[in-house]
């Protein structure tokens, strides 16, 4: 019998305040759904997660709360470069809908945010 790898383990992320990191991928990922839903589903003229239909806010509710549990905190690399899954299989289609569909339109609605999206998946953290 061959002894077995040693899994790293993965550093959670003390419990407390979340960081200046995980608020803005929450107010990023609050802004494409904004322009997902606004094209999708007809509301216009909202602030960012305000006024999104039913699924989109339930979408939306369920994505923070993954963002707020995710183990690596502020050290988290952006979504699409994460070994960890932290969505279920269901909710990821979902939400990778709402990210293709969004992220060539976010630097046209909130510049700010798609370019610190763009500089923390570029640096790869």
């Amino acid at each position: 019998m061959t002894p077995s790898k040693p899994k790293t383990p993965i550093r959670r992320r003390p419990p407390g305040p979340l960081g200046r990191r995980v608020r803005r991928e929450q107010r990023t990922i609050a802004a494409m759904f904004d322009v997902f839903c606004s094209d999708h589903h007809g509301a216009v003229n909202r602030a960012p997660g305000a006024g999104l239909c039913d699924d989109c806010t339930r979408l939306l509710r369920y994505a923070h709360q993954r963002l707020e549990n995710c183990p690596f905190g502020e050290a988290k690399r952006v979504c699409n470069q994460c070994a960890t899954h932290c969505y279920s299989e269901t909710r990821r289609a979902q939400v990778r809908e709402v990210m293709r569909y969004a992220g060539p339109r976010m630097m046209r609605r909130f510049p700010l945010l798609a370019l610190m999206h763009l500089w923390d998946k570029r640096r790869g953290g």
